[in-house]
């Protein structure tokens, strides 16, 4: 079992991963938090049913769970106050612990769970995808509102992350495609080498597993801890993990969640973040041959024909990152060296002119 620290203004934590190493967990909570009340797991359909009953396995008798539907559709108003009233009707207290056993989206809500009990509580995030690899690290928790994804939410670092390969061997290709994505976003980011070192080593998902995938998760979650040591809460260059999400986050919502998968709409929004680049920035990135190592991997790089391009711009300026309806977006001039750059809506709706005829 291998580990690596992430470091932030308010805390320092363990990320542990390897394969089959599920056995362990119970050693990381009794180092992470020794004066654990009780447990919650909080997981979704989906991977209770494949790995709850080895989870369960690894803790106290009277660990709990809860159980939410798979989907983007769970991280809602209405599952976030189930999960509360469950919480208070179990007696739940500050010194209780949950565990986010599951992907982005049950890490997310758990996560925004843990902040928000009783002012916030301890959690460890246990993913089960390769998206999570994203999502797990850093401490952003959050649930959708039907105006934007992630609107509602809180910083709240975990105790630790523990990442068993092995829980992801039961996914769909779609979702190691919706992973792999981020991992791209991970390299184009930050370095030619870790981006050339994926290009030549994974040219179908079937070359992602074994070192090949621990390398990826653990490359990616070192961009991303560098990043977030330096800027937890987003106040500067922790923007530039958003590569490719400001049209992508939009066209999640303009399709209904859970229609296109996050890492899919994210590619779709990195392709269109050169081509405005193109127009903006001296980018010397090549596109083409970045397109086409994509197709090859199954991803698509349009946008979705049938999306109104206003109604994409009007989603847009709602992102986390636009100022006074100005829209934000994180543009590479070359490969590791990412701008957060204001653009004009009038060149972004000639682009998607083009595009959705």
């Amino acid at each position: 079992m291998e580990s690596l620290q992430i470091k932030t203004a308010s805390k320092k934590y363990p990320v542990y991963f390897g394969e089959r190493i599920l056995e362990n967990l119970h050693s990381v909570i009794e180092d992470v938090c020794p004066s654990v009340s009780n447990i919650l797991v909080i997981s979704d359909e989906a991977v209770y049913k494949h790995h709850g009953k080895a989870l369960m396995k690894e803790l106290p008798n009277q660990a709990l769970s809860y159980i939410l539907p798979s989907g983007e559709g769970a991280k809602s108003f209405e599952h976030f106050y189930n999960v509360q009233t469950f919480a208070l009707e179990h007696g739940l207290d500050r010194q209780s612990l949950i565990i986010a056993f599951g992907g982005g989206v049950v890490g997310d809500l758990a996560g925004f769970v843990a902040a928000t009990y009783m002012r916030g509580i301890p959690f460890i995030q246990v993913p089960t995808t390769l998206l999570a690899h994203d999502s797990a690290v850093g401490g952003k928790v959050a649930i959708n509102h039907e105006l934007g994804k992630n609107m509602i939410g809180a910083f709240h670092q975990p105790e630790a992350v523990f990442y068993d390969i092995s829980l992801l061997e039961t996914l769909s290709e779609k979702e190691w495609r919706s992973g792999f994505a981020e991992v791209i976003k991970h390299a184009l980011i930050y370095s030619t080498t870790f981006y050339d070192w994926l290009k030549s080593s994974v040219s179908t998902f079937e070359d992602l597993k074994g070192e090949t995938l621990i390398q990826s998760i653990k490359e990616g979650i070192n961009v991303k801890a560098e990043i977030v040591a330096n800027d937890e809460k987003e106040t500067g260059i922790r923007a530039f993990l958003n590569f490719g999400h400001t049209l992508g986050h939009a066209i999640e919502a303009e399709l209904g969640y859970g229609e296109i998968t996050h890492g899919e709409a994210v590619v779709i929004g990195m392709c269109f973040a050169f081509e405005i680049g193109k127009e903006l920035i001296d980018t010397t990135f090549p596109l083409e041959e970045f397109k086409e190592w994509l197709h090859k991997l199954g991803y698509r790089t349009d946008i979705p024909q049938g999306l109104d391009k206003n109604n994409l711009v009007t989603k847009m300026k709602a992102d986390k990152k636009a100022q006074h309806g100005q829209i934000n977006m994180v543009l590479l001039k070359q490969i590791g060296e990412p701008l957060l750059m204001k653009v004009d809506e009038k060149t972004i709706l000639s682009l998607l002119s083009e595009t959705l005829k």
